[in-house]
């Protein structure tokens, strides 16, 4: 059995002229002898993370494991900030991701470098129960090597999708953004949907969006409330600041 508490909520949104959000989902597995990590955020996650890490008793050396969904900066990059876990990652993504030239898309570049370099990195197959009670399952599209992770060890069940669906959006329309495979991504999609509706009761967490739950009608509903703004200094003095509230509320 796992405890689950979400640290950091994914972000269902882009920037309009300023390139990705990056808000993406940190979740916090623990069980009696594991301390995991699913996805840990872009830098700008760091402050956020540190102060959830300590409200919930956790150090960073306590992180026995890191699990990635995929390469991109917003998922991954902080993988170094816990030197004493075994990372995760599929087999198919960092090969992938390794073999990439330097270009003007979300892959950071010097970490996949250290992440395929690295002896603490764990490569992952698809099908693999790799820890406890969590397999992996292939769901390319957004990447060509994304995986999802299906937690089964608790009695409700959970599925961590990533960015195979990153919000609801894509999980009701079967159309994924950012994708480098449309095709894949439309049956990545389809597979997911097949999986939550298996077990009732099972909780989807999406790398971009609040967690999950299929209503009686078998429609996607929020677990939770958004919680998302900018404080902007608009003004002339750094006490004079303007809230811009981000929540999807008018």
């Amino acid at each position: 059995m796992y405890r689950i508490d979400i640290l950091i909520q994914g972000f269902p949104g882009k920037a309009v002229c300023h390139g990705g959000l990056g808000w993406s989902t940190i979740a916090l597995l623990r069980s009696a002898d594991r301390t995991i990590l699913v996805d840990v955020g872009s830098f700008g996650m760091r402050k956020p993370l540190e102060k959830q890490l300590k409200a919930h008793g956790v150090a960073p050396g306590d992180v026995t494991d890191v699990v990635l969904t995929h390469a991109h900066y917003d998922h991954s990059v902080n993988f170094v900030l816990f030197d004493k876990a075994t990372v995760w990652i599929g087999r198919e993504e960092l090969d992938w991701a390794s073999a990439q030239p330097p270009g003007f898309n979300p892959l950071p570049e010097l970490y996949v470098d250290a992440l395929a370099s690295e002896s603490r990195v764990r490569r992952v197959a698809s099908g693999e129960e790799f820890l406890p009670g969590i397999t992996a399952i292939a769901a390319p599209g957004h990447t060509p090597g994304s995986l999802i992770f299906h937690l089964t060890a608790n009695e409700t069940p959970v599925i961590f999708t990533g960015d195979a669906a990153k919000n609801r959006a894509e999980l009701l329309s079967r159309a994924v953004d950012a994708s480098e495979d449309d095709a894949a991504s439309t049956a990545s999609i389809e597979a997911i949907w097949a999986l939550w509706k298996a077990v009732p009761g099972t909780l989807l967490i999406p790398g971009h969006d609040l967690s999950m739950l299929l209503d009686e009608a078998g429609r996607p509903v929020y677990v939770g409330e958004r919680e998302a703004g900018i404080r902007a200094w608009f003004s002339e003095t750094l006490e004079d600041t303007s809230l811009i509230n981000l929540n999807g509320k008018a």
